[in-house]
């Protein structure tokens, strides 16, 4: 929804021939974040399998570190930092109302600040991948599914709030056994 409110209001200024600065620019700076994300968890995912802690199908040996993200990612549902991320994700026209900067820099900035609010909301969910398989389609779809909700549903923060409990007691009932 923001990379399609960045692009309508830049449609917008091109049309009442005021400045504006494609798309692209934008999606570059969010690309950036999600880029770095995916960098910084291959480098985990390297370090998991070097410790033996993953399969050679990519899924956790450990109950205690598979527990330990499942508690972590359902603890995460109830900070602060969730929440400010999230509602920024809902709010694009907010964002931009708030947040607009002029020019292609301005543009790469506002990308990578969206981008990190993005990553900042779910970093935690998509490290479940080492729960269940990185290589788990049914696992990703799942989460994805779970995101979408939580993002765009009227109950979105209560679907987040009943999944962290969720996540919180299948991390206890893990790390139990």
């Amino acid at each position: 929804p923001m990379i399609l409110m960045f692009a309508r209001v830049n449609r917008e200024r091109r049309g009442q021939q005021r400045p504006y600065v494609p798309t692209a620019v934008f999606l570059a700076g969010y690309l950036t974040v999600w880029t770095v994300f995916s960098a910084l968890a291959t480098l985990v995912q390297g370090a998991l399998h070097q410790a033996a802690l993953l399969s050679p199908m990519m899924v956790s040996t450990s109950p205690v570190l598979g527990g330990a993200l499942l508690f972590a990612a359902g603890a995460f549902q109830f900070t602060p930092l969730k929440s400010t991320c999230l509602d920024h994700c809902r709010s694009p026209l907010l964002v931009i109302m708030s947040e607009w900067r002029e020019g292609a820099q301005g543009a790469f900035v506002m990308g990578l600040r969206h981008g990190s609010y993005c990553a900042g909301c779910c970093w935690i969910l998509m490290a479940l991948l080492f729960v269940a398989g990185v290589m788990n389609l049914l696992w990703v779809a799942a989460i994805t599914v779970f995101v979408l909700v939580e993002k765009a549903a009227p109950q979105g923060v209560w679907v987040g709030r009943t999944a962290g409990l969720a996540l919180i007691a299948a991390g206890a009932l893990m790390i139990s056994r």
